[in-house]
């Protein structure tokens, strides 16, 4: 183990959300580069994925004239216990790179690697690459179909072969870390309200216990409430569990609150990775590309373009008001 390193530390940056518990970095270039991670302000050494793309490719339609690359030679790293955002617009590749994190699509080239193996390696076990990286697709709410909420959220686990006791168990966490509550379970999904079945199918996700949870716009349509409710219990699921989550969203404020690192991409490439006050202190880039950013960052700017020595890189209410309390002091804000 490292000592801590100033640059990299959460107290360097003072902007890391506080449910945030590790993030990577780098030293170096090309393939001898050292990969650490960072977790509460300490470095730790022998980083390693648990997901690598590499080179991944997909091409719609090939060779029509309505051919189209959705996603085009990316290359990238997931790590083991991670919260990774991914923003872009619609269109920008996002929904097209997600399916292939669990072989729901199959790369036209590159690889996707789940723990240095090839998922595609050997095509009749993709089915077990599905459970290991459970994938939650926009709006789910409209794949229930059992009678009861209990058998949808069984019905994932007892692909897996799960019986009994075992069975009971997993149901029965996954609904309680989804927000489903017991006098749920024997009702129908049909009777909960839209943000009650969003819940019923993040659960049926969950019953699998994955390695890799990936997340397709959760919130979508949700109330400001139901949202933040949501996110919560993603939250919860990811500090007792310690599973790596990948997470798609529009909304850049609630990246911002939850993401250890970003990816954003646009056109079918990344257009920059990082962590959030890596990325967001390239706020004006991300806007002349059509990106958005939060909310807190835009007043940040506001503030800076009025003549305050403010870091627009900010992206978090505390980090702001850090600021702010600095220059009232007569200090210069960090």
């Amino acid at each position: 183990m490292r000592p801590s390193c100033p640059p990299y530390t959460a107290a360097a940056t003072g902007q890391r959300p506080a449910s945030s518990g590790l993030y990577p970095v780098s030293e170096g270039t090309g393939p001898g580069r050292s990969e650490f991670l960072i977790m509460g302000g300490t470095i730790l050494e022998n980083l390693k994925p648990i997901l690598q793309i590499q080179h991944l490719t997909h091409t719609y339609s090939a060779g029509t004239p309505f051919q189209r690359s959705a996603v085009e030679d990316l290359s990238f790293d997931v790590y083991d216990g991670e919260f990774l955002g991914i923003i872009g617009h619609t269109g920008s590749g996002k929904s097209t790179l997600i399916q292939h994190l669990n072989g729901l699509l199959k790369p036209t080239s590159g690889q996707v690697l789940l723990e240095g193996r090839d998922i595609w390696a050997e095509p009749k076990k993709i089915r077990d690459v599905r459970f290991r990286v459970g994938l939650v697709f926009q709006y789910p709410e409209h794949q229930l179909f059992e009678e009861t909420v209990y058998k949808d959220i069984a019905f994932g686990p007892g692909n897996q072969g799960r019986t009994g006791d075992d069975l009971d168990r997993c149901v029965r966490e996954a609904a309680r870390l989804a927000g489903v509550r017991d006098d749920q379970l024997e009702k129908s999904p049909f009777e909960l309200s839209g943000g009650q079945k969003r819940r019923v199918a993040l659960a049926g996700v969950l019953a699998m216990e994955p390695e890799v949870l990936v997340l397709d716009e959760p919130t979508a349509g949700l109330d400001p409430a139901g949202r933040e409710n949501l996110m919560a219990n993603i939250q919860d699921y990811h500090r007792l569990h310690g599973g790596t989550i990948v997470l798609v969203s529009h909304s850049m404020d609630e990246i911002a609150r939850n993401a250890d690192r970003i990816l954003v991409l646009k056109r079918a490439h990344i257009l920059m990775e990082g962590t959030p006050a890596q990325v967001f202190a390239r706020s004006e880039e991300l806007m002349s590309a059509g990106l958005d950013v939060p909310q807190i960052t835009r007043v940040a700017l506001a503030l800076r373009d009025r003549g305050l020595p403010i870091d627009p890189a900010v992206y978090t209410v505390e980090a702001l008001e850090r600021q702010l309390l600095a220059l009232r002091k007569g200090g210069t804000p960090c």
